[in-house]
């Protein structure tokens, strides 16, 4: 019997559906490993920015005085580096035989676990970076050499266990405030970092989700 013009049609669409889609899923699979190459470049640039760093800030606050900082500032430093070190290990394990939906999803909840826990960890490591910036000056020779002359002059300030009181106050409302935004600044942070990175791969599932539908 020969086929109705409407059968030939619809033939001709999924004959044309069938070359499309190997086209789709290669472009999904290129893009795919494109964001999540171009984050794993960035992440391992911050790792060793950070590594870099704690010895520069170590180096410089002895030079310039204020050893205390940058003794307090390599270990919070390189703790931060060895959890996400840690971390890493995760994004490597990642099955790469699987379709690109599977893969992004993948990487998508590792990324949400690496965030949650450098989250907790922000709330801590703002503070302390904080603290040890008022420590590493407070026991400057400069600062010490000041103190020491106000208190030469009675009645300039009121010292608790020769503690400045009136001084330690916004310190300590200061950390806790870091306490408490931590989480938030961290966001912000990682924002401005990996801002475009993570909008392009929500823009990528949503594509291959409203495909799958």
């Amino acid at each position: 019997m020969e086929k109705s013009i409407e059968t030939i049609w619809k033939e001709g669409f999924l004959e044309s559906d069938a070359l499309v889609a190997p086209k789709l899923n290669d472009l999904y699979n290129q893009k795919s490993k494109h964001i999540i190459d171009k984050f794993k470049r960035m992440f391992r640039i911050n790792l060793n920015a950070l590594f870099i760093g704690s010895f520069v800030i170590l180096i410089a606050s002895g030079v310039v005085g204020i050893p205390v900082m940058g003794i307090g500032y390599f270990f919070i430093l390189n703790a931060i580096l060895l959890v996400n070190r840690k971390l890493m290990k995760g994004l490597f394990k990642i099955d790469k035989n699987v379709n690109s939906y599977q893969y992004l999803k993948s990487f998508d909840n590792w990324m949400k676990e690496q965030l949650a826990v450098n989250r907790k960890l922000a709330r801590y490591y703002y503070p302390l970076f904080f603290l040890f910036m008022v420590l590493g000056f407070w026991f400057s020779q400069d600062i010490q050499e000041t103190f020491k002359g106000i208190l030469e002059r009675p009645n300039q300030i009121y010292l608790i266990n020769n503690i400045p009181v009136l001084w330690t106050i916004p310190v300590v409302i200061i950390t806790g405030l870091l306490a408490y935004f931590g989480d938030r600044i961290y966001n912000f942070d990682v924002s401005l970092i990996y801002g475009q990175v993570f909008r392009k791969l929500d823009e990528l599932i949503a594509d291959i989700e409203e495909l799958r539908a």
